[in-house]
């Protein structure tokens, strides 16, 4: 199969319109403490629907390792980008949109959107994953986002009320989890969430992000979703686009190498490239808001910063 037939996300849903009012969100110091003995794991039968889609992504890795893809070294000398580079790749990947609202064709221009609240993830797993993958997926998904904080200056916690929810759920969970995900997330209806239940074979993750408070361009929620049917590095490479997405790189770009907010697949992994872009996006000198023409001086002078030299 060509390279590039096979997509980690071809369903990036950024800043979808919320029908409903935003809801203040509480806030807690401490986790709720655990019952003294687990409850029993129920583990439902796997459908015929989910145990064909874990056999197509299977064959999807493989196919996408034996052409190369799915690189996990982050780039190197065959894969130099400058500073002009970096800046013409942010202003790519941040100001226009991979998709228009609920799927509707491809996105356009749009202005920078990223967080401005603290980041409060759940991840919740669907009672069909084998417990070991339940806890590994966790395990992943906690330590990545204690990286993207700490490349962005970001708060994200695992504390309080979520208005981060990442689901990983089987074809036979998915409904059930994003119920879930709406009714723990003020101001998130499961009507909102309907683009991500129905999706095509080849989508193998998304993620929806949403501005319901005074900025139209700030981040008040997201829901992540994760499909368990995906192999090992597949399921780690959606976690960290759909994350990464879910803060405001919401575009992809054929030109961005290295890095995964490349419909190419030749990455799997957040490269250096892409931690470049968060720190940039996340720098004080930019805000909510702007557009592409008013950003360029800044974050050409960011890149330079940044990027002395190749790379």
């Amino acid at each position: 199969m060509p390279a590039g037939t096979f997509r980690k996300t071809a369903a990036a849903l950024a800043l979808l319109a919320l029908t409903a009012c935003d809801v203040p969100l509480a806030t807690s110091a401490t986790p709720k403490p655990r019952p003294p003995q687990s409850a029993p794991v129920d583990i439902r039968p796997t459908s015929e629907k989910s145990a064909a889609l874990r056999s197509y992504f299977g064959q999807v890795q493989t196919a996408q390792l034996n052409q190369g893809l799915l690189r996990t070294d982050g780039g190197g000398p065959d894969t130099p980008f400058t500073a002009d580079m970096h800046a013409q790749n942010f202003e790519q990947i941040v100001f226009f949109n991979e998709y228009a609202r609920a799927l509707q064709g491809r996105g356009g221009e749009s202005p920078l959107r990223r967080w401005d609240a603290p980041i409060r993830m759940k991840v919740i797993t669907g009672p069909g994953l084998p417990p070991s993958q339940a806890r590994g997926d966790t395990e992943t998904i906690r330590s990545y986002a204690r990286r993207l904080s700490g490349i962005t200056g970001h708060p994200i916690s695992f504390f309080g009320r979520p208005n981060f929810v990442v689901i990983v759920a089987s074809e036979d969970d998915r409904d059930m989890a994003l119920n879930q995900a709406a009714a723990e997330i003020p101001g998130i209806s499961a009507q909102s969430l309907d683009a991500l239940r129905n999706l095509n074979r080849d989508t193998y993750c998304a993620v929806a992000a949403y501005a319901a408070g005074a900025g139209a361009n700030t981040y008040t929620a997201a829901v992540a979703l994760i499909r368990a049917a995906n192999p090992g590095l597949l399921r780690q490479s959606c976690i960290h686009e759909e994350l990464a997405q879910g803060l405001g790189l919401a575009n992809d770009s054929r030109d961005a190498r290295p890095s995964i907010f490349n419909d190419d697949d030749e990455f799997a992994l957040l490269t250096r490239h892409d931690e470049l872009l968060l720190r940039m996006l996340y720098d004080e000198r930019l805000s909510p808001g702007m557009a592409a023409e008013e950003a360029a001086p800044v974050t050409r002078i960011m890149a330079r910063e940044l990027i002395s030299g190749p790379l």
